[in-house]
């Protein structure tokens, strides 16, 4: 069963909008779990679409390490920036807000995201003190700051090696280089940002590597603690990659590393 964001209208309501296109939270809760962990999950897409196999899969994934998980229903194109933006924070602070109703671990929220997802899973990482909607309720006094990331395939920066598709559906024909400056995540990389772990294919043919690669650097500058694995062969897309024996081993190292996170 989801949940809408919010109760009303959400900022920058689109008239027309329907209850397809509102954002949501789908919750897929672990009964009992031991570390009271939950991971948000934002499929990609590009901003266009929200891709099914990086949604409900990947949270049935998490269950089976005792991870309670939530798909956020964020919105895409004709919706620019700041509304998928809006509608993650809102999702980190309303899991944060029902977390003792949940039996989660308020201290233990992450973000997961995959291709334009992925950046916007570094975005809430990278942008916690960034206003983008004004508070409404008491759930909007909650922090939107993960605890841990984690970005597969993400689009990064809107400056270098950028997705062009993610950049228009998210910006539109009108981006100034101050917005794509401040979307580019790795240059707002601060003492701030969660521990991160990141994959790629170094023949993602869609989102360059470069992208992680980047991110990776801005972590390491910041003395963020991460961990990145670069696959040498993979086209985009490929979610838990469970047809590819060799990247499909990012399920089983970042499993690894979740422990080491207390989850």
């Amino acid at each position: 069963m989801a949940y809408f964001l919010w109760s009303g209208s959400p900022p920058y309501f689109r008239e027309g909008d329907d209850e397809e296109t509102l954002p949501s939270l789908t919750p897929y809760l672990v009964k009992e779990s031991v570390n009271r962990g939950a991971i948000i999950i934002c499929p990609g897409g590009g901003y266009q679409r929200r891709a099914n196999h990086e949604g409900e899969p990947v949270a049935k994934w998490l269950n089976t390490l005792g991870i309670s998980a939530f798909v956020v229903n964020y919105r895409v194109s004709p919706n620019k920036h700041p509304a998928p933006l809006a509608d993650a924070q809102r999702a980190i602070r309303v899991v944060r807000f029902y977390s003792e109703e949940w039996s989660l671990d308020k201290e233990k929220i992450g973000i997961l995201g995959f291709s334009a997802g992925g950046h916007l899973a570094a975005s809430v990482s990278t942008l916690s003190t960034f206003c983008s909607y004004e508070p409404s309720d008491q759930i909007d006094l909650e922090s939107s700051q993960p605890d841990i990331a984690i970005l597969c395939y993400p689009v990064i920066s809107l400056l270098e090696n950028y997705h062009e598709g993610s950049l228009h559906n998210l910006l539109g024909d009108h981006s100034t280089k101050k917005l794509r400056t401040l979307l580019s995540a790795e240059l707002n990389v601060s003492s701030k940002t969660p521990p991160t772990f990141l994959w790629h294919t170094s023949d993602d043919a869609s989102v360059s590597v470069e992208n992680s690669l980047l991110y990776a650097k801005a972590l390491s500058k910041s003395n963020i603690p991460y961990e990145m694995h670069i696959f040498p062969n993979g086209r985009h897309g490929l979610g838990l990659a469970e047809d590819d024996q060799i990247v499909g081993q990012w399920k089983k190292l970042c499993e690894k590393w979740l422990k080491k996170q207390g989850y």
